[in-house]
């Protein structure tokens, strides 16, 4: 059960980010997750939104250079040891993880992770097996 997360380029200089969440806004893209990962001349914006190839088309017409990824979104316990037991679970099986980051909601009680793992379909198979939930898009953006 994957989502698709969208990577898109964007320059490292003062407003950047903000032409990009501009162009987000003028055509009603809701983002339910952020991550950015930064080298002096650009940076990888990771994003999950709520329609992806849309959302792709109109930033590729703005001149970003933007992909589409499948990535596992998963539900893990609030409490100390919660991530922990994810990640033992992907490492027992071998699975390597590309990155991953967290996103917040209004659940008390659970905290949301976005995985990259070198194998999505296995990951999904031992995470799932090892009692851990994953998420769909559409429950993502009910949360």
């Amino acid at each position: 059960m994957t989502i698709k997360q969208l990577s898109i380029f964007v320059e490292n200089k003062a407003g950047g980010l903000a032409e990009v969440t501009r162009t987000l806004y003028e055509n009603n893209i809701d983002m339910r997750t952020l991550s950015i990962a930064e080298t002096p001349d650009f940076g990888v914006l990771r994003a999950i939104v709520n329609d992806p190839e849309k959302t792709a088309a109109i930033l590729t017409e703005a001149g970003y250079i933007c992909k589409v990824t499948p990535v596992l979104a998963a539900e893990i316990e609030d409490r100390p040891g919660g991530l922990n037991k994810v990640l033992e679970l992907l490492s027992e099986n071998g699975i390597n993880l590309e990155y991953t980051y967290a996103f917040v909601t209004r659940t008390a009680d659970k905290a949301y992770m976005v995985l990259r793992p070198a194998d999505n379909e296995s990951a999904a198979q031992v995470l799932t097996n090892g009692g851990i939930r994953l998420v769909c898009a559409d429950e993502l953006f009910r949360l």
